[in-house]
Parts: structure tokens; sequence; C-alpha cells
């Protein structure tokens, strides 16, 4: 599994690369629920043509396939599966550019410097750092941080996953206000 910026065209792009690698049967994902194939499949004698576009419907068609297949309600396929739950927000009249120099200058702190200044988040030691799409910021616990400006529009994002929907709602609520704060100094200086 290979990770680039989030938006179809990038996902496109990653997919081609693959492909040219000599990788069968690749696919993207977007968050958004975006599923893209770049190769056919075949599935019980019938062919799926490849559709590099974003396509959700392909992926609740399979959910459903699997539970057919294994004669369980849908309910019980996501029995095995770890929790994971999600929550996102934006902070809007973000200029991209400043939100890039934020984004980089907390980067270039280097661990220390993201852990103390996400202390207020209770995340913990800093796991891993990925500076594919912005900075994404996993944490020993498991905790997702993902902060990148809007490729559209002048907003600062901000992606959270956390093993319950509860946690994962209050670490996003906390990131925002940590994002406000950020917007608030840049207007200030």
């Amino acid at each position: 599994m290979r990770w680039w910026r989030i938006g179809s065209p990038f996902v496109i792009a990653g997919m081609r690369e693959l492909a040219d690698e000599g990788a069968r049967q690749v696919v993207g994902y977007e968050a958004n629920g975006g599923f893209l194939t770049w190769h056919d499949f075949e599935c019980e004698g019938r062919v799926l043509p490849a559709l590099p576009t974003r396509d959700a419907a392909i992926a609740a068609i399979a959910v459903l396939l699997l539970a057919r297949r294994q004669g369980r309600p849908l309910s019980a396929l996501t029995a095995n599966l770890p929790a994971r739950f999600t929550a996102s927000d934006r902070l809007k009249a973000f200029p991209t550019q400043q939100a890039q120099a934020r984004i980089a200058a907390l980067a270039a702190g280097g661990r220390q410097r993201i852990e103390t200044e996400l202390a207020p988040l209770r995340l913990g030691e800093l796991a891993a750092i990925d500076h594919t799409d912005g900075l994404r910021l996993t944490f020993a616990n498991g905790e997702i941080v993902h902060l990148r400006p809007s490729g559209n529009a002048p907003e600062l994002r901000c992606y959270n996953e956390a093993a319950s929907a509860a946690r994962a709602r209050e670490l996003n609520a906390a990131c925002m206000r940590l994002l406000a704060d950020w917007r608030s100094a840049e207007v200030a200086s």
C-alpha cells in the first residue's frame, strides 16, 4: 500500500505509477468514499471494467457481495474489525500559504515540538510522521491527527482517527481549538 495526496487526480497518478511498475489489480480509495479501479476485475465469471474515477457504489456493492457469500448480515462483517472512528472539520478563512507555513514550522520542530504543542490533546508519544499531504501524525496509542491546507479553498483541515467515536470527536474539537489559536496568532503578527 502507498499513500498519495488527497484528491482524485493524485490518486489516479499514483495508480498509473503502480501499474507502470507492473502492479496488477490496482485500486485507489479516497476518504470521501471514492473508490477507483485501474484494471478490469473478474468476479463470478463477469468482468467489471476499470473505472479510474470516483465510484462510491463499488465499495458498497463489494460489502454486500461479501455478506451474501459468507451468508452473514452486514453487521456481522464488522465484528472482527478493529474499532476505528473518524472526525474532521476545517477552519475557514485560513490562507493556504499561512497554513502551509504553520504546518511546516510545526514539522520542522521535530518530535519534541510536535508532542509539546499537541500536549493538550493528550496523545502521548509520537510514533510516525507522514508528509505526503500536509502533516499526518500517528501516535503510539493509534490515534491520528492529520493537518492539511485545503486544495481548493483558504481553509485548514483537520482529520482525526481514534478507537471510539466520542474520542474522535473530542480529539477533533481540541484540534480545532488549537488551529483557531494558530489563526489568532497569525492575525496578531
